[in-house]
């Protein structure tokens, strides 16, 4: 098999998550449009996630979160995104590089992708021990807990299937 020197599997990882991106720039910027809202999952021990030990203890290897009713101060940047969620009656703001994500999904049209961690090298300290409080929490909101690695994903209340870019590799 000839070798693949161009790398388009990072390719469209990276084109990909620009669609995430995206999406999350302009949700920022004009709020969620209709009923969509998204499921993200992310690597919390990748580099230059920032959440809060208590919740880094609880998920120590992925979490998802829902942006959907009670969230807040989205911003998004070139390489991450942060937000503000209620967890447990504590409200904390979480930092995630697009590198980071594993998972999105939008339930309401549904649409998604699944992919593999670009960076999965370990948080530095810094980023592991640097919490953010919120002075007034709203309503609460939880994490779900990921999927399995290897697990099919069926979406919500059936709909379409979301799918591993490894589907569509030569191994």
């Amino acid at each position: 098999m000839p070798e693949d020197y161009i790398r388009y599997d990072l390719l469209a990882q990276t084109a990909l998550r620009g669609v995430v991106r995206t999406v999350l720039a302009d949700a920022a910027k004009n709020g969620l449009p209709g009923e969509h809202h998204f499921k993200i999952t992310f690597a919390t021990g990748a580099a230059g996630v920032r959440l809060s030990e208590r919740m880094r203890a609880q998920y120590p290897e992925a979490m998802t979160i829902i942006l959907q009713h009670q969230f807040w101060d989205l911003a998004v940047r070139e390489e991450a995104f942060d937000v503000g969620l209620s967890f447990g009656g504590v409200a904390e703001k979480l930092t995630v590089p697009f590198n980071a994500v594993t998972a999105f999904f939008d339930p309401s049209v549904p649409f998604g992708f699944q992919f593999e961690p670009l960076d999965a090298e370990p948080a530095d300290e810094a980023d592991a021990k640097a919490p953010e409080r919120l002075a007034q929490p709203p309503a609460e909101k939880t994490a779900d807990a990921p999927p399995a690695p290897d697990a099919k994903q069926e979406p919500p209340d059936g709909g379409a299937e979301v799918v591993s870019l490894d589907r569509f590799r030569k191994k």
